[in-house]
């Protein structure tokens, strides 16, 4: 009998507690720790690496929000021979209606595939028991059961959710859960180490479809409605499909697990849990981080690093360097990241602490919650180099065949110079194409469009002059990637 798998990516996250690297505008998600490819490329080839003789891998469902969907579209299409669609959030409503929209996808033209179900952030070193692990699940799942993985704790972890576990291991290698448990306190913690009963649990789940919407009928049937609601008026494109958003927008608000899985144990939707020794971390903090990459790398002095270092007298300590040299001298179990427009220092120990930081620039409104000082754009990206009282100055990359939109600005000019590439400038009436060295004036108010004719990235550099420089000045008549 051949088991039909749906890999389902949940892509919606923020990773605020891997500031300054992660942020809203490029979550942890999309940033590359090891290796070539980045944490979403990873889980994608991971569960598209489940085949065997009973397992058949249909194409990869990832859901998203708008925010991301050039960021998922563009990373998915780095990744050779895997197909995939991207489901669209039109608000964030956590992970228990993302999965009701995916499990409605799955469940079109009669399907009932056996969805395996994994954030898009996490890290798994040992790729082989993570396999086996799966492909238990799924043969355990075959037959309706909601299954979960759950990761042997090392450490008493306050962070992370527990599974209970009773009675022998069943004929795919699955154990029945018993009870769920969030983020115990430290003594308790401490109590399922050492009692061998408790497994973290690691957010990734293994079930039919129809199972799924059954449990959610019985348990949440107010999510379900609502989300049939707004996958009823959904929208499709070559690229993207889109439910609802005034629909979706009256979709409650719950965790996967809150929702139904804490309440399957001695209700009649059987839940077990297949136990997946794979060297797995959700990276939830920086202290994640660094321990993942320390036992990897095995340093003698218990040093991670990344970039542009030098460590004299520095010992368990993390340095991410992204954009210049980071040196440190006599310390030890430090977290420091350099971004080209933040830095970050603290003791490893108090890494959950990041988000009182985040707090902080939420209050104050600062654009480096959100953005980096290199924003990536559909069309390429751009990166601020310069800026100060009515002037700015950006470093533009434009992919080959891309374009911005058409547009113009209420409050500024903007000179562009050529740097690399070719350049074919709508300005007013007028269509030119400047190469290296060659430059061109937009005056204020002027409708204009840039884009890239040419077969190599295009580069020039904007000088931004006026009375207000926001990126919410701008006006847009046309536009490639539908944000007008």
């Amino acid at each position: 009998m051949k088991h039909h798998v749906l890999p389902v990516i949940l892509c919606g996250g923020s990773g605020t507690r891997l500031w300054p690297l992660s942020r809203s505008g490029f979550p942890k998600q999309f940033l590359v720790f090891s290796g070539e490819t980045s944490l979403f490329q990873q889980a994608v080839e991971r569960l598209n690496q489940l085949d065997s003789s009973d397992i058949v891998v249909g194409e990869t469902l990832v859901v998203t929000n708008e925010e991301h969907r050039f960021l998922s579209l563009e990373q998915l299409r780095d990744l050779k021979n895997i197909q995939s669609s991207l489901l669209l959030e039109p608000v964030a409503r956590n992970t228990a209606p993302a999965l009701t929209l995916a499990a409605l996808y799955a469940m079109e033209n009669g399907q009932d595939p056996i969805m395996v179900v994994t954030p898009a952030d996490q890290t798994v070193q040992n790729l082989e028991a993570f396999k086996l692990a799966l492909q238990k699940s799924i043969r355990a799942a075959a037959d309706g059961e909601i299954v979960i993985l759950g990761v042997a704790p090392d450490r008493p972890e306050t962070g992370y959710g527990y599974i209970q576990q009773s009675g022998a291991m069943g004929q795919h290698g699955e154990y029945k859960v018993v009870q769920f448990t969030e983020k115990p306190s430290l003594e308790i913690a401490q109590s399922y180490l050492q009692g061998g009963a408790h497994t973290w649990n690691s957010g990734m789940f293994v079930l039919k479809a129809s199972a799924w919407l059954q449990a959610l009928q019985a348990f949440r049937p107010d999510i379900l409605a609502t989300s049939q609601a707004a996958w009823a008026e959904k929208t499709a494109d070559v690229s993207f499909i889109r439910p609802s958003k005034s629909l979706f927008a009256q979709v409650p608000a719950d965790s996967i697990d809150y929702a139904v899985m804490e309440k399957c144990p001695q209700s009649t939707f059987p839940i077990k849990m297949v136990p997946m020794n794979a060297g797995w971390s959700d990276l939830g903090a920086w202290d994640a981080v660094w321990q993942v990459a320390h036992d990897a790398l095995q340093d003698p002095h218990g040093n991670v690093t990344q970039g542009d270092t030098l460590m004299v007298d520095t010992t368990h300590t993390l340095i991410h360097a992204t954009s210049r040299l980071v040196a440190s001298v006599g310390v030890t179990d430090l977290i420091i990241v350099e971004t080209p427009d933040a830095v970050l220092v603290m003791d490893r120990s108090q890494s959950q602490n990041v988000k009182k930081i985040v707090q902080q620039l939420d209050l104050q409104k600062r654009s480096e919650l959100n953005l980096h000082r290199k924003v990536n754009r559909p069309w390429g990206w751009y990166d601020s180099i310069d800026e100060g009282e009515r002037f700015k100055v950006k470093r533009i990359q434009v992919n080959p065949g891309a374009s911005l939109s058409l547009q113009k600005h209420h409050h500024r000019a903007e000179h562009w110079v050529v740097v690399k590439g070719t350049a074919e400038i709508t300005n007013a009436d007028q269509v030119i194409l400047l190469t290296e060295n060659q430059s061109t004036y937009i005056p204020l108010g002027e409708v204009h469009r840039l884009s890239n004719p040419g077969t190599i990235p295009l580069e020039i550099i904007e000088v931004q002059s006026g009375s207000y420089l926001g990126e919410d000045d701008i006006v847009r008549f046309e536009d490639t990637y539908g944000r007008t």
